[in-house]
C-alpha cells in the first residue's frame, strides 16, 4: 500500500545531507514551508544551496536557516526587502554567496530541470550585468541569453491538502512556486494543513500529482 504520510516533521527531513541543493517554496511568507525549515535547522544539515524567490524575512523560516549558519549559497530573485537584514548582514560579511536570477527565469530553470530539458534561451537579462561572460545567441535577429537548468536534491514545499499518495492542492496564491519546485528535485517533501482519505480530492483540482511527491507531513 502506497502511503507517503510521515508522522513528524523530523521524519520528513530525515536524511537530508550536507551540501544539498534545497528548493524552498514560497513567495515571501506565503506558501513557505516554515515548519519543515525549522525541522531542517534541528536536523543539522549544513553547507546548503538554497533556491527560493526571496532571501528570507525577519528571523523566521528561511532567514532562521541562514542565521543558523547552514546556508552556503542562495539562488533567488529578490534578496533584499525591508526585513531581509539577516541575509544583508551575512552577504556584506562575505559569509554567504548570492546568485541573482530574474523571477521568471528562476521558475523556468527549475521547471527545465524537472522536465529533463538541458537549458533554454531567453531575452531576459540580455545586455545587463547578469549576462556578462555568458553565452548569448542571436536567433532571428534578436539576442538571447542561455540559461542552464536547476535540479534540486531536495524540495521543501507547502500545500493546503494532500492524500496518502502525495496528491496536493494549494491555498490560492500560496501555491506560487511550490508546484514547479515539486517537480524539480530528487526528493520532494510537502507539509500540508490537512490530509484526506484517498479519493476525497477532486482529480480535476489536484495541482501536484503524487508522482512528484515523496513525503507528506501534516502540521
Amino acid at each position: 500500500m502506497i502511503n507517503k504520510i510521515v508522522a513528524t516533521v523530523e521524519d520528513a527531513v530525515a536524511g537530508i545531507k550536507d551540501g544539498s541543493t534545497v528548493l524552498v517554496g514560497g513567495f515571501g511568507g506565503a506558501g513557505q514551508p516554515i515548519e519543515l525549515i525549522d525541522a531542517l535547522i534541528e536536523q543539522g544539515a549544513k553547507d546548503l544551496v538554497i533556491v527560493n524567490n526571496n532571501a528570507g524575512n525577519g528571523e523566521t523560516g528561511l532567514a532562521a536557516l541562514m542565521k543558523a549558519g547552514r546556508v552556503r549559497k542562495i539562488i533567488c530573485s529578490f534578496p533584499r526587502q525591508a526585513d531581509s537584514y539577516v541575509f544583508d548582514g551575512l552577504y556584506r560579511a562575505g559569509k554567504i554567496e548570492l546568485e541573482l536570477v530574474p523571477q521568471g527565469t528562476l521558475a523556468e530553470r527549475v521547471r527545465a530541470g524537472g522536465a529533463g530539458i538541458g537549458g533554454f534561451y531567453t531575452r531576459t537579462a540580455v545586455g545587463t550585468p547578469l549576462a556578462e561572460g555568458r553565452e548569448v545567441r542571436n536567433i532571428d535577429g534578436k539576442d538571447y541569453l542561455f540559461e542552464s537548468p536547476i535540479v534540486g536534491d531536495v524540495a521543501l514545499i507547502k500545500a493546503r491538502t494532500g492524500d496518502r499518495w502525495g496528491n496536493l492542492i494549494y491555498n490560492k496564491s500560496a501555491r506560487n512556486f511550490n508546484p514547479v519546485w515539486a517537480t524539480g528535485a530528487t526528493l520532494t517533501i510537502a507539509q500540508v494543513n490537512d490530509t484526506v482519505a484517498l479519493g476525497e480530492l477532486d482529480p480535476e483540482a489536484v495541482v501536484t500529482p503524487g508522482i512528484y511527491v515523496d513525503r507528506i507531513v501534516k502540521v
